[in-house]
């Protein structure tokens, strides 16, 4: 027997917490550890007391809000995802997860359906990394795969406050230890990021793990000279390199289509003058694949790629490795309890693989993970058009709610 979850609260919910950093194109600015995140951490709290569950918070301010079950010694059944916007974010992205897994709570209290295991939500902290250059920090650190006083140090682009300053300044620095406990299963429930569910009308992703990326610094060296006097012939001008370069990375990606992924996300010269021949080239290249094989194999093309063009213009050139999160997958159980919960709940569904990392990502490799996608209009995220539908955030709560009672009874 299914259970369903209540739409409506859940809707409001989010329109609710969406007035906190509303933006004029209706969007949210809520970035991490800011008053308007603090605010909306307070909200989910305020919420969550009145249906009876305590909360805490750990080390590096990761939020835990407890429902607890008729065996408390048990493993926890972890469910959750972040509060945390970008600048011009959306109503859904992380939020979604959060409020959806407060509505599982408390449809199980409304419904006075008691779980053998406890149960618990979770907001991890600077899960966007846009004003702490570190993306799902919180989740780094309780995995242990970033040293805490490292997390601490760091500083945000607005005001160069630090991370544990801010933490102490908002009250949410905690005394319980920021590591991993012991977790039967963790579930996130998020908006798809991308096109293909609404592009196959499916209502439901059952997310079997997430891809390998990294993320590259690429610098090439020329000489400045002026753009008047100085013949095309004699140029040592890096711009050159790109257009070479850049139409046969695109290529690359062609080759490995359809789950290939590059881009180009920030390109600057020195100096920037429109009077100047640039002496240096600086651009982002971010590479993805959920193929192991073929993300390594697109690595040493690319390099390839590059350093070819750059030799045949004597141009020196630099790629340096800035990031790198491993492809995982995710747990067979988790995974199968989602699947079972959208078959029971006679959802159109499809297993597929993350584009994004997502907190699952780090959570995949200490505990058992999995991950739920619901569609969202034109694949858009990261934008204030964001937008699923009432009814699509309604059955992904449901499927959320029938995997956990599969793992928590």
């Amino acid at each position: 027997m299914t259970e369903k979850t209540n739409h409506k609260r859940l809707w409001s919910r989010l329109m609710e917490m969406a007035k906190l950093g509303a933006t004029p194109n209706g969007g949210c600015n809520r970035q991490a550890l800011t008053d308007l995140d603090s605010m909306g951490r307070a909200l989910l709290i305020e919420w969550a007391s009145e249906i009876g569950c305590s909360h805490h918070y750990d080390e590096i301010g990761n939020l835990f809000i407890r429902r607890e079950g008729q065996s408390p010694q048990l493993p926890v059944i972890l469910v959750g995802s972040h509060l945390d916007t970008q600048p011009s974010g959306g109503k859904f992205d992380g939020v979604y997860g959060v409020l959806a897994g407060l509505e599982v709570l408390h449809t199980l209290t409304e419904k006075e359906i008691d779980t053998l295991h406890p149960i618990e939500l979770v907001v991890w902290t600077n899960e966007e990394g846009c004003r702490f250059d570190c993306a799902m920090m919180g989740s780094a650190v309780w995995t242990q795969s970033m040293p805490l006083q490292q997390a601490y140090d760091l500083q945000a682009f607005d005001n160069h406050a630090r991370v544990e300053d801010e933490l102490i300044r908002l009250g949410q620095k905690g005394q319980v230890s920021a590591r991993y406990f012991p977790i039967k299963a963790a579930f996130e429930l998020h908006i798809e990021q991308g096109p293909i569910l609404e592009h196959e009308q499916l209502t439901i992703g059952v997310v079997k793990g997430a891809q390998h990326m990294s993320r590259h610094n690429i610098s090439v060296w020329g000489q400045e000279a002026h753009a008047g006097p100085t013949p095309m012939s004699s140029r040592r001008d890096p711009m050159m390199a790109l257009s070479l370069f850049l139409p046969k990375l695109y290529q690359l990606a062609e080759e490995y289509a359809p789950d290939s992924r590059i881009t180009f996300g920030i390109i600057d010269v020195e100096p920037a003058s429109p009077n100047t021949v640039p002496g240096k080239l600086m651009l982002t290249m971010d590479i993805r694949h959920p193929d192991l094989a073929t993300y390594l194999d697109m690595l040493e093309k690319s390099e390839q790629i590059i350093s070819q063009s750059c030799g045949s213009l004597d141009l020196e050139f630099q790629l340096k490795q800035s990031w790198h999160a491993p492809g995982v997958e995710f747990s067979e159980a988790c995974i199968a309890s989602v699947q079972q919960a959208v078959d029971d709940l006679g959802y159109s569904n499809k297993v597929m693989v993350s584009g994004a990392g997502h907190d699952a990502v780090n959570l995949a490799r200490v505990v058992n993970t999995s991950m739920i996608f619901i569609p969202c209009r034109d694949g858009l995220s990261h934008n204030e058009a964001e937008y699923a539908s009432p009814t699509d955030v309604g059955k992904g709560a449901d499927v959320l709610l029938n995997a956990i009672l599969s793992q928590a009874v």
